[in-house]
């Protein structure tokens, strides 16, 4: 059976009690004052999908307060499906994909992309590669900058006029950091990568001349020749970036 099958992507009322098991997994819990004994399901017909009320604080409450479902009017099981596709996918899902894909308005679809990003976030930005672990380092040109003037050059020739985003993905957990730069010539990703990755860390990276001093800086540093068929040892590659 397919994971997207499960009803708790279909049924709302299933939705909740799939995302109650999660953040209660002690039983309904009053996010006021933290009661769980004195803590009883509302029911009725113009009671709204897992209402629970507190008899301590005499507070009505949902699995969704203090996460970021609260507020929001999108179904449960709407919210479960967009974060599955956000999380299921490799490359990412568009503002405007959810759209599509949920039926929602596109700023519906917005709002929440926003939401579970923010979910997402850890706030670390301590170095990456810890103990040794594998970080690969790639970089890629993306739009138009603006600040870049090139007089009689097309838009869409080279790269020079787009914006320069160094990536690093950490092999073993799947974080991932992307700084834009404003350049990328010899010594300019030395400094960004001393910041962003530990001294123990083994780095991977294309054959690129700005990459070339790493192995004075890190642990370890390993190429991948793209054009030879060579991806280094154990296999590592930066392609996935």
């Amino acid at each position: 059976m397919s994971v997207t099958s499960r009803s708790e992507f279909h049924d709302e009322q299933a939705a909740y009690e799939y995302l109650e098991a999660r953040i209660w997994p002690h039983g309904a819990t009053c996010p006021k004052c933290g009661e769980r004994k004195r803590v009883s399901k509302m029911s009725g017909k113009s009671t709204r999908i897992g209402a629970y009320k507190c008899y301590k604080c005499r507070k009505p409450f949902t699995v969704k307060v203090g996460t970021v479902f609260e507020s929001s009017h999108v179904k449960m099981n709407l919210w479960l499906q967009a974060i599955y596709m956000m999380c299921a996918s490799k490359k990412g899902v568009s503002s405007n994909q959810l759209h599509r894909m949920l039926g929602v308005t596109p700023k519906t679809a917005w709002f929440m992309s926003h939401r579970i990003r923010e979910a997402m976030r850890d706030g670390d930005l301590a170095p990456m590669g810890g103990d040794g672990d594998i970080v690969e380092v790639d970089e890629t040109f993306i739009g138009h900058d603006t600040s870049v003037k090139r007089r009689g050059e097309k838009k869409g020739r080279g790269y020079a006029h787009k914006y320069k985003v160094l990536s690093l993905v950490e092999r073993n957990t799947g974080k991932a950091r992307s700084i834009v730069v404003n350049s990328l010539k010899a010594d300019d990703p030395l400094p960004i990568l001393r910041e962003n990755i530990a001294k123990e860390a083994t780095v991977f990276t294309n054959e690129a001349s700005y990459y070339k001093k790493l192995d004075q800086t890190f642990a370890a540093h390993d190429l991948v020749r793209h054009g030879a068929g060579e991806y280094g040892r154990d296999q590592i590659h930066t392609d996935t970036i």
